[in-house]
């Protein structure tokens, strides 16, 4: 069996090339730190009441004609009904005042019919605002994003797939053009259906571009290289984007203007098709052995090294044993449910995924929870992820994998188990487990990343990496409505996560460790690894594989 690294240690872990397809694909992942959350700002609510026409009305009924409720504790202007408008006409041409003249308890509401009046102190416009998603619509807002996940859940289903069979380079810059075009077309919706089909268009490429990118590098670079790229180098790209998005909410605050913004940084990478290589280890398992070749040739070039005089053998597979005499077979999502090792693996790693998945997205939507302020709330919880990113990328070069993605859950679980035990008066506190409960999150959610590329073969790596993204999308699409379960019970989402955190710590107790081991390239690979709590006796059965499991 060949190993690919080896075979390439040659051109050395940080020369030129690397360098070059490191910091192209990290900047390809800045995009997505924009469109993952612009919905943060496009969907949110502006302070509205009903709208008053311009009719005669003395200035204390235009002023008391909005009723007052009280929510939380404190009163402001109810934003579904108004007094009667005729009654309110005929009270004020007699003259007479509310409050001193007229009891406003007993006037009779109605709806909002002429339409509402929208606060700009802190937007210009969002879709909210419109397209009027207030009232009898409000059920309309968190399902617009939950229309975006559901685009993101479809596509990273879809990309993982695809991307196995046609290669990493044009899912790559598919999903890339798909995101950057269906970000800016919105803008021209004349309704709020039209908008929801192209946001749920822009989301089939935003993490089909993230995953595409993130396989790409994971193939192409070798050792600490790897390891870096894999948690910290696409996390920090993500990050950069999402810290960027509130400054660019801040001073654009028109819902157009924002995702004009957030839509033209794509076109900036269309060179990057020139630059940026195909996976040599992907073409391998094509059996494209000329096509990697060159490809390493060229890097060698960049690296000033020298190259061997053969790098790869003719028959050179990465594939099963059997690869030989079918080059090109094809692997499918069935394949991760074919025999109990792989089965047991992808389970857990499913339920990780949606774990951490509905946990980052339901405190991530949160931001408003924090602050006052929207653009400094999403700020602080952007910058929380720079730490855990960190973080995440020292566990992954010191620490087994197993032990790390286990003590973070339980972080980021107990931690939102605690917010609940707080006092009122001290909601700083609140705020500092909040984000303490997303820095466990986050960290976990780029640990997953590698170690579940570290897990599976070369022919299932993407299928694999897309299936996980798939399931942790479900998460992404509930995460909205999770959000309003606080309604019934303040702290009921907090306790929903946790619970899910704890779940899952448990669970990754029984994955395989993959620290300082190569990266698996056929499915008997992925079998030999040391799986938790199988007997020496289990561990000695050979393993059987057909050719349809390889």
């Amino acid at each position: 069996m060949n190993d690919y690294d080896k075979n390439t240690a040659f051109l050395g872990q940080w020369g030129r090339f690397q360098q070059m397809v490191f910091f192209l694909l990290c900047a390809s992942i800045v995009p997505n730190g924009f469109a993952a959350f612009s919905v943060v700002f496009l969907t949110d609510v502006p302070s509205h009441h009903c709208m008053v026409p311009e009719v005669n009305l003395t200035r204390d009924w235009r002023n008391a004609i909005i009723p007052i409720e009280v929510v939380n504790g404190k009163p402001r202007l109810k934003r579904c009904h108004r007094y009667r408008l005729d009654v309110v006409r005929n009270l004020s041409a007699q003259g007479l005042f509310p409050d001193r003249d007229v009891n406003l308890t007993d006037l009779e509401q109605e709806s909002c019919v002429n339409g509402w009046s929208y606060s700009r102190d802190i937007y210009q416009s969002t879709i909210v605002s419109e397209f009027d998603l207030v009232c009898s619509d409000l059920w309309k807002q968190p399902f617009t994003s939950t229309v975006y996940f559901l685009g993101v859940l479809i596509g990273s289903f879809i990309s993982g797939q695809i991307s196995d069979r046609f290669g990493r380079k044009p899912v790559f810059f598919a999903t890339m053009a798909i995101q950057t075009v269906f970000s800016f077309v919105p803008i021209f919706s004349p309704s709020w259906t039209v908008f929801s089909i192209l946001l749920f268009t822009s989301g089939l490429g935003q993490i089909s571009n993230y995953v595409a990118a993130f396989v790409l590098g994971t193939e192409i670079f070798t050792g600490n290289v790897r390891v870096m790229f894999s948690s910290l180098g696409v996390c920090l790209g993500f990050a950069i984007g999402y810290m960027t998005l509130p400054l660019l909410a801040y001073f654009l605050r028109d819902w157009k203007s924002l995702l004009l913004a957030i839509s033209l940084p794509g076109l900036l990478y269309l060179p990057l098709w020139w630059f940026i290589p195909e996976s040599p280890l992907w073409l391998l398992s094509q059996g494209r052995v000329e096509e990697a070749e060159t490809i390493v040739r060229e890097a060698a070039k960049m690296n000033k090294v020298e190259a061997p005089q053969v790098i790869f053998d003719q028959d050179y597979s990465v594939c099963a044993d059997d690869t030989k005499a079918h080059p090109r077979q094809h692997h499918n999502v069935f394949n991760l449910l074919r025999t109990k090792d792989i089965r047991n693996t992808t389970l857990i790693l499913c339920l990780v995924w949606f774990t951490l998945s509905t946990g980052y997205f339901f405190l991530s939507l949160n931001t408003s929870r924090l602050h006052s302020d929207p653009y400094l709330s999403c700020f602080i919880s952007a910058a929380v992820e720079v730490p855990a990113y960190i973080s995440s990328w020292l566990a992954l070069r010191y620490l087994p994998r197993r032990l790390s993605t286990i003590f973070v859950l339980l972080l980021g679980g107990v931690s939102l188990y605690f917010i609940q035990l707080v006092p009122e008066s001290l909601s700083n506190l609140s705020i500092a487990l909040e984000m303490l409960g997303k820095f466990g999150i986050s960290t976990g959610t780029a640990l997953m990343f590698a170690y579940t590329a570290e897990l599976y073969p070369t022919v299932l790596r993407n299928t694999a990496s897309g299936t996980c993204t798939t399931v942790s999308r479900v998460g992404s699409c509930i995460a909205p409505s999770l959000i309003h379960l606080s309604e019934y019970f303040k702290y009921l989402p907090y306790i929903t996560v946790g619970t899910l955190a704890v779940m899952s710590a448990f669970a990754a107790f029984f994955l395989p460790e993959s620290f300082g081991r190569p990266l698996p390239q056929t499915i008997q690979q992925m079998h030999s690894m040391k799986f938790p709590f199988i007997t020496r006796k289990d561990r000695s059965k050979p393993v059987v594989l057909f050719e349809s499991q390889l």
